[in-house]
């Protein structure tokens, strides 16, 4: 192994990472200050896959597909949010996780009756194709970094969103006594609204760069979703900031996991037999980082006591 093949993985975590940010950056503020159990987070990811996949076999412009995605994705979330979310808020746990479910199902047959069965693909544009030299003699993919980038601007904007504006106080006290800000004249269900869409169209953006990384296709969402939920109970539940960390700590472990746990079984075993079991522990990592961040902290790395 080399030292620049194993900086280009570490790169490849961290551009996992930051993925993973913009896909649980909506669902851990929809959790943390709604209360909801939003199963169908993973639908809406596809759908912002599927929007811009449309958009490029029609336009052939891949900045049109990505505004096409978050759009479509934010709208897309709207209108469940008031027609179907907003009975949920006052109902337990139980009845989030099945409406969510019927509404994974749901979008999974709608997408593959408007699209079809077979996949799609998006070509990354011009600009960013083919690599570029980083450090001496380390070279890597322009698009890859343009995804850290993407999630880079967008984790700042968030931060100073929660931090540092009117919306975000509204936000945080939401987290805590949303009956008490509704008294104080904040009209809660616009909120939620505003917070859902958020959510929505981060995820549908999220489909949209990984989209030209692999192909998109129905039930593309599902797996990311159940990272998600591992990323919000490792960084605490309604934090930006642990959402943030938690993604970046899960996609370098997954990825050096998959990686490396091989490498290693070399030494001992057959090749083949090294990469299908390093494979199978390489992506159990997570969940044991999940189990040790918890048992160290229950509430998760930033998260807090609830009363």
């Amino acid at each position: 192994m080399t030292a620049e093949l194993l900086i280009e993985q570490f790169l490849n975590g961290l551009q996992f990472g930051f993925m993973l940010f913009l896909m649980s950056a909506g669902l851990t503020l929809i959790f943390g200050v709604m209360g909801l159990i939003n199963l169908a987070h993973g639908s809406l990811y596809m759908i912002g896959a599927f929007s811009a996949a449309a958009t490029f076999a029609f336009f052939n412009s891949f900045w049109l597909s990505l505004l096409a995605s978050f759009s479509c994705a934010a709208i897309v979330g709207i209108i469940v949010e008031k027609t179907i979310i907003r009975k949920l808020y006052n109902r337990d746990h139980l009845d989030q996780v099945l409406v969510t479910f019927a509404l994974i199902l749901f979008f999974s047959e709608l997408v593959r009756w408007i699209f079809g069965a077979f996949p799609l693909y998006l070509d990354v544009p011009e600009l960013l194709n083919g690599s570029i030299e980083i450090f001496s003699g380390i070279y890597y993919s322009k698009y890859r970094l343009f995804i850290i980038f993407v999630g880079l601007i967008i984790a700042i904007f968030l931060f100073f969103l929660i931090g540092k504006t009117n919306l975000g106080i509204q936000i945080r006290a939401g987290q805590h006594d949303r009956e008490m800000i509704s008294a104080l004249g904040v009209d809660i269900s616009k909120l939620y609204t505003l917070l859902f869409g958020v959510g929505a169209a981060l995820a549908g953006l999220a489909g949209a760069l990984i989209g030209t990384i692999q192909s998109v296709e129905v039930g593309m969402g599902e797996p990311i979703l159940i990272l998600a939920f591992v990323i919000i109970v490792i960084g605490g539940i309604g934090s930006i900031k642990g959402a943030f960390i938690a993604s970046l700590l899960v996609g370098v472990v997954d990825t050096l996991g998959r990686f490396l746990i091989p490498w290693v079984l070399q030494t001992v075993t057959n090749p083949s037999d090294a990469m299908s079991i390093g494979s199978a522990i390489g992506s159990m990592l997570i969940y044991i980082l999940m189990a040790i961040i918890l048992i160290l902290k229950p509430t998760g790395l930033y998260g807090k006591q609830l009363s």
